[in-house]
């Protein structure tokens, strides 16, 4: 058990013992005089019992006489069996003081039930002079029971009335012992609280000192506290804190210039990834197109080879310009609608383009070169290899936080292993195969993803033969690199 709890302990039980004896000394001395004043009370409401109830005998007997009924009878009768049973409880009234009148008292009780038992017969041999006259005597009876039942107890008041002031004397006493129970009680309380406070708040003010000096950086301070508790346990365990803590900020000091380097070391190499896989360009797709542009100035002569040379020129600037910053949709949808221009020169009829566009969304932010090798993917895989071409369709939609994306092709779509492998950011087989800049699906992704900090800013919905829909969530604010 803890020294502190010992002295909270010992402090409670002496509270407890003492008020558990003056509870006990109080208890004892109230329940003596409470049980005399109940039996002298008992005396009193006893002889007033009496008296009440001869009169009720008597007060029946006159109804009853007034108009004689079976009912009326029963009620006499029940009055006169009370007046008879308590005439034997009145033995337990019996002290040397009123022995002579308590036995004058139960012969006029007995003469008062003769009386009645007389009025009655007298009433049944309808002889009404004598009936009369033992009523008047029954009603003399019942006054003078009343006048004995004051005489007793004026007899009761003189004998009891030094129990009374017995009483009352020990009422003070009880009083005047009580405020100097709790007088010394208090007395112990204040000396025991300002010995067990004193012993607490002490080294407790030592220990606040010291805490006070280590906030301010004094971690050469050794910590003392005079105790023999558990508080002088804490100032021996705040004492190796204060050593720990010393060594433990030397040493968050050397990680934390390790982690600004490292951290340092991270942003540069996020850097690194963002521009170097903006800065891959494929050369192959420049021949291709200088080779539908010979066809066409050899087969037309027509002022739309000078356009598509435009348009070539226009997507080579962009990329070689727009590579190493982020640019607007606006730009990314002119450049893609320039692309769209040349590989309709190169297919002709068997492309077929479609875009529905909220211009109010074009000032959004988004990384260079992300549309061209999303739409040059539809080209390879939905128009390219088939006959009859395909359908691409683009849809630029505005939401609260976001502008929606979706590039749709009539393709042969994608199974979902193949999505999956193009969603976790792995390089697949013919990947950039074509594409103008060597940028394929993978490359979008990883380059969003790292723009914008989060993994669900694109979603591939395709099905084998139902083509491929290709979804971007472009965020309005860009949280750079989180």
């Amino acid at each position: 058990m803890s020294h502190i709890q010992q002295k909270i302990i010992t402090l409670s039980v002496i509270v407890v013992f003492i008020m558990a004896v003056i509870w006990t000394i109080l208890t004892y001395y109230n329940q003596k005089s409470l049980e005399q004043y109940n039996d002298i009370l008992q005396r009193y409401m006893k002889m007033n019992e009496v008296s009440t109830r001869s009169q009720d005998a008597v007060n029946t007997l006159n109804n009853y006489l007034l108009a004689p009924s079976e009912e009326r009878m029963k009620i006499l009768s029940d009055n006169r069996r009370q007046v008879n049973d308590i005439k034997y409880e009145l033995n337990e009234l019996r002290d040397q003081g009123n022995s002579f009148t308590l036995r004058n008292y139960k012969n006029m009780i007995d003469s008062l039930i003769e009386s009645i038992d007389l009025t009655v017969m007298m009433h049944e041999q309808d002889n009404r002079t004598e009936r009369n006259s033992y009523f008047v005597e029954a009603t003399k009876i019942s006054k003078y029971i009343s006048e004995t039942t004051l005489t007793l107890i004026s007899k009761e008041l003189r004998t009891y009335d030094q129990f009374y002031r017995n009483i009352i004397e020990q009422s003070s006493n009880l009083r005047r012992l009580g405020f100097w129970m709790m007088a010394l009680i208090s007395l112990l309380m204040v000396l025991f609280s300002y010995y067990f406070a004193r012993s607490i708040t002490k080294p407790i003010k030592q220990l606040t000192y010291a805490a006070r000096e280590l906030s301010r950086g004094r971690f050469d301070l050794e910590i003392e506290v005079d105790s023999n508790d558990e508080i002088a346990f804490l100032a021996r365990t705040f004492d190796r804190m204060r050593v720990n803590i010393n060594n433990l900020i030397i040493e968050i000091q050397q990680k934390a210039q390790l982690e600004r380097d490292l951290q340092e070391s991270k942003l540069l190499l996020k850097e690194s990834q963002l521009k170097s896989l903006q800065s891959q360009i494929n050369p192959h797709f420049l021949y291709n197109t200088l080779n539908t542009l010979s066809k066409k100035a050899y087969l037309e002569g027509s002022q739309e080879t000078s356009d598509l040379i435009a348009s070539v020129a226009g997507l080579l600037r962009y990329n070689l310009k727009r590579l190493d910053r982020d640019v607007t949709l606006g730009d990314e949808v002119s450049i893609m609608l320039q692309y769209i221009d040349i590989q309709k020169a190169r297919f002709t009829d068997r492309l077929q383009f479609e875009l529905e566009a909220d211009e109010g969304t074009y000032s959004v932010q988004l990384p260079g070169m992300t549309l061209q090798p999303i739409i040059e993917n539809a080209v390879i895989y939905a128009v390219e290899p088939r006959e009859e071409g395909g359908i691409i369709r683009m849809r630029i939609t505005d939401t609260e936080t976001t502008v929606v994306v979706q590039i749709e092709d009539d393709g042969p779509g994608m199974d979902a292993g193949k999505i999956g492998q193009v969603l976790s950011e792995l390089q697949v087989s013919a990947d950039t195969e074509g594409h103008s800049t060597g940028i394929g699906l993978s490359n979008v992704i990883r380059r969003l993803r790292l723009l914008y900090g989060r993994d669900d800013v694109i979603d591939i919905s395709s099905e084998i033969g139902l083509g491929t829909t290709i979804t971007l969530n472009l965020p309005k604010v860009i949280k750079r690199y989180q």
